[in-house]
């Protein structure tokens, strides 16, 4: 039996989704795997269509041969996400994404990676062993709480601008209930925007009158591919488009500052060091049309990135993340040597929380970015050694005592990676 997109995130969205995950995978053949990897999928952990059985899934109906796990401020969905990769026959990584504070850097009042607020920078914590992601969630817990605080007064903020057009969003009704946040989920911006997506459809009407509510109500512009998107009555991605037009545009007349629930910066990479993870510097790069389509135009770290890497690579990142079909090959060449320079690991994912995205980097298979294959690798490898014997991890005194050069070490690693799973 073959099943259609919609049942199978049914399936995998609802209750006893591990269970389900078995009758999908032997109900229909694994397509072949070639060498495409993703190490950045977010679940409904943090934001995204998909569950961790359901992100597994997809990944292996794209062809993929390994996946990522990589969740805002958790990693409460790991377990889940493990278990399916095994049903799956699927390699796997598991990490954490989350902002911290750089006020007390040189690069206080710089936009970093951040498209809402300078000072902040997105951080991912790759390759978490796994007998440590329990500890990390509940490190993390702190801070969902306060976030969720700062939700709440911005869910005040988008009914002071939004109730004079019959639009409301109440957080504990419309906004918790699009979150995982009851079993160790986050609550992000994107949660707010979907609610307000959600609740401007219902006052306003889809299509036309969607439409017109925003130009003639609101007196804000669309974009003429979002706008084509949002006149079709047929598009069963309505609320993620509109959602991306509110992230893009309407954000930043509700956005508040992120204060006391951001990590420093030290604290974050001590945290990361402690349970054996990774820590990776996310680069963004000045954005022209974003690929995720829910980013403004502007410029980021480009103009000071020299100083910036050196910097992370002193206060002790291990390596920088990045997406090779977010950036001109200039700004990836210029990135990549920077990397090489200051010894940072080098790692890749594709951003994944709407349903228009594909799991597959296109741009990744471009000879050039071998080495991001090879380090996804070693990422995994990192992982089930590390969770075996700390001493055993990518960046564990040992390693790098027996594999100095950081190449070698890519190599080595990646090897008893593929190894593993069969791949050698």
């Amino acid at each position: 039996m073959t099943y259609t997109r919609q049942e199978a995130l049914d399936l995998l969205n609802g209750e006893h989704a591990l269970e389900n995950l078995h009758r999908l995978v032997a109900a229909e053949p694994a397509p072949a795997a070639g060498r495409d990897v993703n190490n950045h999928i977010h679940t409904t952990y943090s934001f995204s269509p998909y569950s961790p059985a359901a992100a597994v899934w997809f990944a292996r109906q794209a062809g993929l041969c390994t996946c990522g796990l990589m969740d805002h401020d958790t990693i409460a969905g790991a377990d889940e996400f493990l278990a399916a990769a095994e049903i799956a026959g699927m390699a796997a990584t598991i990490g954490m994404e989350c902002r911290a504070s750089f006020a007390n850097t040189p690069f206080s009042d710089k936009k970093l990676n951040n498209p809402d607020q300078a000072g902040v920078m997105y951080i991912a914590l790759h390759g978490v062993p796994h007998d440590r992601a329990g500890e990390l969630t509940r490190a993390m817990a702190p801070y969902r709480e306060k976030r969720n605080a700062r939700n709440r007064r911005m869910v005040d903020a988008i009914n002071g601008m939004m109730a004079r057009y019959g639009v409301t969003v109440d957080f504990d009704r419309d906004v918790l209930p699009l979150s995982n946040y009851a079993r160790g989920g986050s609550v992000t911006e994107r949660h707010l925007s979907r609610a307000l997506a959600e609740r401007m459809i219902e006052v306003a009407g889809s299509g036309a009158k969607l439409v017109c509510f925003i130009h003639e109500e609101l007196k804000l512009p669309i974009p003429a591919k979002i706008e084509a998107r949002l006149l079709d009555e047929d598009n069963p991605y309505r609320d993620y488009d509109l959602l991306g037009w509110i992230k893009s545009e309407l954000i930043a007349r509700f956005y508040i500052d992120a204060g006391d629930e951001l990590m420093d910066v030290r604290d974050a990479l001590a945290l990361s060091e402690r349970i054996g993870a990774i820590s990776a510097m996310a680069y963004l790069g000045d954005v022209g049309d974003s690929v995720t389509g829910d980013k403004r135009a502007q410029k980021f770290e480009d103009d000071y990135l020299d100083e910036l890497i050196e910097y992370v690579a002193a206060i002790g990142f291990r390596a920088v993340t990045y997406m090779p079909s977010r950036n001109t090959r200039a700004q990836l060449v210029r990135l990549r040597a920077l990397c090489d320079k200051h010894g940072l690991f080098q790692i890749s994912g594709e951003d994944i929380n709407s349903p228009r995205q594909s799991f597959v980097c296109e741009a990744q298979r471009d000879p050039a970015f071998s080495n991001l294959y090879d380090a996804t690798w070693a990422l995994i490898a990192h992982e089930w050694r590390s969770t075996d014997d700390p001493a055993g991890g990518f960046f564990s005194p040992q390693s790098i005592e027996r594999w100095p050069s950081l190449d070698e070490r890519v190599r080595a690693f990646r090897d008893f990676g593929l190894a593993r799973f069969g791949r050698a």
